[in-house]
Parts: structure tokens; sequence; C-alpha cells
């Protein structure tokens, strides 16, 4: 590679950088819900559209990868390049649902541009990541006649409900997709024109706890007083999972959390900080305090564990009467974080409901599928590939975060492969609203994340 084959590239993505804009807006256009209960064609023409645009684009051996069940993933490569490492670009082109539609300001699947942003359902999570892949790899073919890096495409359609099916395809084509290193593109910057690069995620565990006192509801005035309320009961259980601050509160929990490394702190003490814009883009109201004890909420949302009650139910607000409720139920998340062990976290969160429970109440907990935390080593040379490759498409330093949340397709992706490093690029921001409202993506965001991996080619191409 030479540095007027990178001059090349990046100026073909000027030219083109509307072109490739347009290609995301007409997959925004597809509604391709994977969840059950939506229509299922629209996804598997989502697929035949990103399977078009690798071909037009210059991959070859682009097909569907089938599991015999669920939705398929899209495969191209370009192993033209010998001698040079091998990359597995990753993103997904399935779509979360849209939510409450009278709350979206442009209809969610006509995408709008609007003060610089583009919206609509899929712009940032993750067609706009795909479009970014894309765009990489044909500004290299289109302006540079070949890559500096042999390149495979996977494109998940299950990504949003949970990718349930993805173990059993990189299995099953482990040899087709095996490569050097994974670029995932579904993670986000830390702010709008701040270049990220995720080296942590937290895993999840969760359990759904039902608390029952009696075979069916009763009127409160005529029983009230000696017949214990499972509605309280629930409450007083799920009151002790956490202490004053807010921190967790089960008794051994916090044993195997692992201390932030110095190269994490330093990391962590060089991201800027200010209450007013986090209070703006966690939406937390007015006088409502931080918690979670002492330390940056850097450091307590990506390396330690926190705990959520994510729906309580008992009776609903339309049909709210004048009753002692038979039962109460609630589902709790704990995420969890090096070296937390998602199965000892398990049993600890269910042992701790139960012994809570008042008054001899019958309690249930049942667990769903919990999963793990992933973190990278951010001192390795594809990583530093990475951070170069950033600066160069932003035009600022990048900054190295965590993530709260959980992909556990990142987990299984390196394993499979047989522990790759693997980059988290992304091209949302906190004021994404990915899976809510008005998801939307900052376009020169986007087209700068496009020119980072023209760069990362280049960066990763001189490497044996």
């Amino acid at each position: 590679m030479t540095e007027r084959e990178l001059s090349s590239a990046l100026e073909h993505f000027t030219m083109h950088a509307k072109d490739h804009l347009q290609d995301l807006k007409d997959l925004v256009r597809v509604p391709s819900i994977s969840f059950p209960g939506f229509d299922a064609a629209p996804v598997r023409r989502c697929a035949d559209s990103v399977a078009a645009l690798l071909r037009k684009h210059g991959l070859n051996d682009v097909r569907l990868l089938e599991t015999g069940s669920g939705y398929p993933s899209v495969f191209g490569q370009w192993l033209e390049a010998p001698g040079r490492p091998t990359l597995l670009l990753y993103a997904h082109y399935d779509v979360q649902p849209v939510g409450r539609e009278e709350r979206w300001e442009s209809p969610p699947f006509e995408p709008t541009e609007r003060e610089g942003r583009l919206y609509g359902r899929g712009a940032a999570d993750d067609k706009g990541g795909a479009l970014m892949h894309i765009a990489a790899f044909s500004s290299w073919l289109r302006g540079a006649g070949r890559l500096p890096v042999n390149v495979k495409v996977l494109i998940e359609g299950e990504e949003e409900v949970g990718s349930s099916n993805l173990e059993k395809l990189l299995t099953s084509h482990r040899k087709l997709l095996a490569a050097e290193a994974v670029v995932i593109a579904d993670s986000e910057n830390f702010d709008t024109g701040v270049p990220s690069l995720t080296a942590s995620l937290r895993g999840i565990v969760t359990v759904t706890v039902e608390v029952r006192s009696l075979s069916s509801s009763v009127h409160s005035g005529t029983w009230g007083g000696p017949l214990p309320d499972p509605v309280l009961a629930l409450s007083k259980m799920l009151a002790t999972l956490v202490d004053e601050q807010g921190v967790p509160a089960i008794p051994g929990l916090l044993d195997d959390v692992r201390s932030p490394s110095p190269r994490d702190r330093k990391s962590l003490d060089g991201l800027p900080f200010s209450e007013q814009t986090y209070r703006k883009q966690s939406k937390l109201l007015d006088g409502v305090s931080i918690t979670g004890g002492p330390g940056t909420v850097y450091e307590k949302m990506w390396h330690r564990p926190s705990l959520a009650v994510n729906a309580i139910e008992a009776s609903s607000r339309k049909q709210a009467a004048n009753i002692i409720n038979d039962a109460a139920w609630a589902r709790v998340g704990i995420r969890i974080v090096p070296d937390m062990d998602p199965q000892r976290t398990l049993k600890l969160l269910k042992d701790h409901l139960m012994r809570q429970a008042p008054w001899g109440t019958q309690v249930t907990v049942t667990p769903e599928s919990p999963s793990r935390w992933w973190r990278t080593d951010t001192g390795g040379p594809v990583f530093a590939a990475a951070l170069r490759a950033l600066e160069q498409g932003y035009g600022r330093s990048p900054a190295i975060i965590g993530a709260g949340g959980s992909i556990p397709f990142v987990q299984t992706i390196t394993e499979t492969l047989g522990g790759v490093p693997a980059l988290l690029f992304g091209v949302g921001d906190p004021y994404a609203a990915a899976h809510s409202e008005n998801e939307s993506l900052v376009i020169a965001d986007w087209e700068s994340a496009c020119r980072s991996m023209i760069h990362l080619f280049a960066e990763l191409g001189e490497m044996k």
C-alpha cells in the first residue's frame, strides 16, 4: 500500500459520501424488525438488499448464511491481498420495533435529515454501522483499485433478538469466517464528535420473582389488616437489594469484582465530565441524586456491577381498585463486571430474595439466560492501530471507553474464532436514542467513522 492509494481511497469517499448516505437511507426504509409477531418478509428483503450492496461495492462470494431457523446472515469477502491480515467486519441489519409511533417527529422508516442528523429506525443501530463497513471497502476498491487487507463481511439479522443462532452459524462456518481480528460496528462514541473505542462490556444476570399470599385478590376494606400484602412483601424484598447510596447490598456479590487497572484509571481520569451534560444525556431529572457510592459515573457504569428493577406488576393503573392483590411480580437484573461469575451471581441473587421474603409468603424466582462480561487488552498492536485510525478519521484524539450494556455476541465471536482481538467502532452517540423513538445519527460523525475505517485498513495492512 502506498500513501497515494490511501489518498485515492479517501478522496473517493469524499466524492461519493452522499451516495453512501443514500444507500443508508434506502436500507432504513426497510422495516426489518426481527421480533416475533412482526412481518418476516421485510427482514428477508433487507437481507437481500444488504447482499446486493455487498455485490455492488465489489465483494466476491456474496451469499446468505442460514442456520435452519431464524433470519439469515449476509456474507461476502475479498481475499486478494496475499500475506496481509484478514479482517472480519460485523454489523447487523435487523432493528428494534418502533415503540410509540406518536412520539416520532418523522415516520420511523422514512429517513429524514434534521439539523445535521439522520433520523430513522436503524440509522444508528446498526444500519449506519453496516454502511460504514461498506463505504470503507468500497472506497478502497473503487478509489485505489484494491484493499491493503483481506476482508470478510458478516451482517447478521438477529442481533436485536439475542443472536440465538449466531454461535451455531460461527461454528458451522468457522473456516469461512476465520480472521486475525474482528471489527464490530455496534457501539457508540463517548460524545458527538468524540471518536471512541469500546474496550469493555458488562454482562447481565436477570430473574423474575413472584410473591404470592392469596389464591385470589380480595377487598382491602373487608380483609385488610391480618392479611399480608404481597406487593408490600415484594417491595420490602427489593429494597434490600441496595444500600442507602444505591450500591448493591447482596452479601458476597462484590467479592469478585476486579478493581480498575492503572491503565483503566488513566483512561477514566482523561475523560471530561460535566454533571449538567451527564444529566441531559441520561435524562436525569433536576434535584434527583446521582447514586452508586463514591467514584466517577464512568467507573460506576463500566467497572462496577449495578442493579435495576426493570418491571414490576400487581394490578395496573387502569384497573386499580381497593384490593389486596393476590400476587406481585418483578423483573430484576444485575449488570456484572470482571471477574464476576454469572452462575454464582445468579445463585446469590436468588438466595437473597428467598431469604428476604416476609410473612411466609410464597416466592418463585425464575432465572433467564445470563450473559458474560467482556474486556479486551488495550495494549496490543491492533488496538494501537485502531486508535491511530480514529484520530486520523476524526481529526482528534480518541477516547477509550467501556459500555454499561451487554453485547453477548462479542464474546461468542471472539471465542469461537480462537480468541481473536475485537475492535468495537461505533457510529452512534449518547443522543442517538437507539431502541427509542426518534433514533438518529450525526451525519458528520458517520462520515468521520467511515474515514476512520479507511485508515484502519491502511494501518492494519502494514502489520505482518
